[in-house]
């Protein structure tokens, strides 16, 4: 399928997290070992916020994709190197049913939030156009590409994403179980997924099936401190650090902590809460 990894806290550089790792995300990118592929080499993407101005709002996510595979692309690493954020994702693509394109690589963009996923909506091609009429005028414009991961993103935002995301993650599932159903599909939908919105990310793990991809979590900074013992901007670190990714970067006992099934995760301001997940029908 795919692997991503997202970082909230203390501006650190890109490259730290991407490449310096013993089993970093581009390592990843050739020898995941807890994914459904051990090649994720259809494409990669990065997305990225800026420092806050005080006084000045926001500004727009950055964004860098390619479908070159991650470990092949020299830009990717000069990028790495000359980005520091407080606040990315990144993510390596594993196509399943839709081609390798620029349109489909994650993150996904719309306004200020950025969206990844790792998984599959099964039987796509079967419950794609009804899931695809859900999705409201006002978002149905941003649509490129031609992946389930993209109308997943845009089904959230439809369902309220933007004003309460957890609940609208859980309505965009909702609305894949309930289409799965009515076409005969058991287990529709199997996903962990990152939204960023600017100054936190909400992440899901959650399947149909209750076998989701894997995530994973650092449990303090200071076991990130020990995995960089050498980096001066990891060691730098504050103690809101917050690296939530795919497979961990490490095998070191302690470091990493598993998100467990059906659980939602929000991360930024200098807080972590977890939260259970389940479906909600829209509408309700």
């Amino acid at each position: 399928m795919c692997r991503w990894l997202a970082y909230c806290g203390s501006p650190i550089q890109m490259e730290s997290v991407l490449f310096k790792a013993k089993h970093s995300l581009i390592d990843q990118s050739l020898h995941a070992r807890l994914g459904a592929t051990t090649t994720n080499g259809d494409g990669f993407g990065l997305g990225w916020y800026g420092r806050p101005r005080d006084g000045q709002p926001l500004e727009p996510p950055f964004r860098y994709r390619s479908v070159h595979p991650a470990w092949n692309d020299r830009n990717l690493r000069e990028a790495a190197r000359a980005i520091h954020a407080p606040l990315f994702v990144a993510h390596i693509r594993a196509a399943t049913d839709t081609p390798a394109q620029e349109t489909n690589c994650h993150p996904f963009r719309h306004g200020q939030w950025l969206f990844v996923h790792n998984g599959v909506i099964r039987d796509y091609p079967l419950l794609r156009r009804d899931l695809m009429l859900m999705i409201a005028p006002a978002y149905f414009g941003s649509l490129e590409g031609s992946t389930d991961s993209e109308v997943m993103f845009l089904l959230a935002l439809s369902f309220g994403l933007e004003e309460d995301p957890v609940l609208g993650l859980a309505r965009m599932v909702g609305a894949v179980e309930e289409t799965g159903r009515r076409h005969g599909v058991s287990q529709p939908i199997n996903m962990t997924v990152c939204a960023l919105d600017g100054e936190r990310l909400i992440a899901v793990r959650y399947s149909s099936e209750g076998d989701s991809r894997t995530l994973f979590h650092n449990t303090c900074v200071h076991h990130l401190r020990q995995l960089y013992p050498d980096n001066p901007q990891i060691a730098a670190l504050g103690d809101d650090a917050f690296l939530l990714l795919s497979e961990p970067l490490s095998e070191m006992p302690g470091v990493w902590e598993e998100v467990p099934e059906a659980t939602a995760i929000i991360a930024g301001r200098g807080t972590v809460t977890h939260h259970p997940f389940a479906p909600v029908m829209p509408g309700k």
